[in-house]
Formats: structure tokens, C-alpha cells, sequence
């Protein structure tokens, strides 16, 4: 990770929370936060390793990170985890809510505690995390970028609980972005086939990437960067911003 020119830099001195940064698209949005001058807070719940490690990174490139650890489906933990990153951060101007659970289950295995477990985390979590950032995110003028998914417009089969809190995630940034103006904007970014599953066959991911008008998958990094104009972007607001090459149109 390397950081950008001064110049180039408008989130520069930012303070931003991070959901699940310890490992991909998380790390990612970390990664690229902290290359552009913003003080990064790194949530984890299992992966302390992997926070540490973006951590470090990081602070290697010259700039200043910390680990914050919570279970979000907890409540009072999900309060404190913000609480906890305004206060190291002395506020804060950005939320990205990308820790989620990405779940494969058949319609017929489906139960209460599977569907459950995918809105608390998805969906709840994220409805706790923005109110309870709304008063520093106001005194900032900031901003909140969460994470749904393509899923959302064009479902995919097996994953009924992820797909359905994510199209209420969407519809909770809309709603989030009328209560919350003026002072914050807040936004989603859907990603597209990007870090497909790894348990997928050559075969199974060369129909995947045959079906993007780009003919390639997506990275991290896309979304990372995407992440970035959002944070920068002073008149958008209540938008869903797709990143999947091409993908969503050609199923139209």
C-alpha cells in the first residue's frame, strides 16, 4: 500500500470506522482508506489477526490505524464499537458497514435461526451502527457507505436469507438518506462477481465471468475505490452504486 500525493488526497484527516476489515473487501476499503489520509478504526469479531494485520499495513505506509473488536450481533456490543471509534478517533466522518454473512442454503434446509442470523447481521446490525453514528457523523457533515449486493435486484437462488437482507439493506440507505439529511449522505455500493467463492470449479467460473460484458471478475480494489468517491462525492446521496462490470444490464 503506498499513499497517494497530498494533493490528491481529500479525505485526508478523516476518521473512518470500518465493519469486518480484518479480511477482503473489508481489508480492502481499509486499505485504501488509510493510503488516502484517513485515521482508520478496523472492527473485527473473529479475525483479530487479520485487523492487526491491516493495521499494520497501514501504519507501514505512514498512516493511523487501530483495532476495535465486536460482536454485531450484539447490540449493546455494536453501540460500544462505535462509541469506542469515535472516542480514539475524536469523531468521526465516515461508517462503511461491510461485515455480512454470505450464506449458501437450500430453500428446503431453511430455518429460523439461518434467516435470523443473516438480518441481524446484514440488516440490524447496520440499522444499529448508523443511528448510533448519526450525532457524530451530523457534527462532521459525513457520510455512511454500506455494502448490499447485485443480489438484491436480480436474486440468487440458495441464498434466500443473505439476498433478502440485503434488498432491506438497500431500502434502509434510501430511507437513512432522507432522515439523516442534510448533514449526512448515505449511500450503498453493490458488488458484482467479485472474490468469487473459492469453493468453485475452473469450469464454474469461466460461465461466471462469461456472463460480465467485461469479461472478467471484479476486485477488491473496485470496490475500495468506489468506496472512496462515495466518501468524497459532497452531492450524492441515497444512491446504490453497482459494481459488476456490466453484469446487472446484460440480465436485463
Amino acid at each position: 500500500m503506498t499513499s497517494a500525493p497530498e494533493s490528491a488526497r481529500p479525505l485526508a484527516g478523516k476518521a473512518a470506522l470500518v465493519t469486518g476489515g480484518g479480511k477482503r473487501l473489508g481489508r480492502a476499503i481499509a486499505l485504501a482508506l488509510g493510503a488516502s489520509g484517513v485515521r482508520v478504526a478496523v472492527h473485527h469479531h473473529a479475525s483479530s489477526s487479520g485487523a492487526e494485520e491491516t493495521c499494520t499495513l497501514i501504519r507501514q505506509a505512514g498512516g493511523e490505524a487501530f483495532a476495535l473488536a465486536a460482536d454485531l450481533l450484539d447490540r449493546d456490543q455494536t453501540r460500544s464499537l462505535v462509541d469506542g471509534a469515535s472516542e480514539r478517533l475524536g469523531g468521526l466522518d465516515l461508517l462503511v458497514g461491510n461485515a455480512g454473512n454470505f450464506e449458501r442454503i437450500a430453500v428446503e434446509a431453511l430455518n429460523d435461526a439461518t434467516y435470523d442470523r443473516a438480518l441481524r447481521l446484514n440488516l440490524d446490525a447496520n440499522y444499529v451502527l448508523a443511528t448510533r453514528a448519526r450525532a457524530a457523523l451530523k457534527a462532521a457533515h459525513g457520510s455512511i457507505v454500506f455494502i448490499t449486493c447485485t443480489s438484491a435486484t436480480t436474486p440468487f437462488r440458495n441464498y434466500l436469507p443473505y439476498v433478502v437482507s440485503k434488498g432491506a439493506l438497500r431500502q434502509l440507505m434510501r430511507v437513512l438518506s432522507l432522515e439523516f439529511a442534510p448533514e449526512v449522505r448515505v449511500n450503498a455500493i453493490a458488488p458484482g462477481t467479485v472474490l468469487p467463492p473459492e469453493d468453485l470449479t475452473p469450469s464454474q467460473l469461466e460461465r461466471l465471468r462469461e456472463r460480465i460484458p467485461l469479461s472478467r471478475f471484479g476486485s477488491a480494489e473496485d470496490i475500495a475505490n468506489a468506496v472512496l468517491y462515495l466518501a468524497s462525492a459532497p452531492f450524492v446521496s441515497g444512491v446504490e452504486l453497482v459494481v459488476d462490470g456490466g453484469r446487472s444490464v446484460a440480465a436485463r
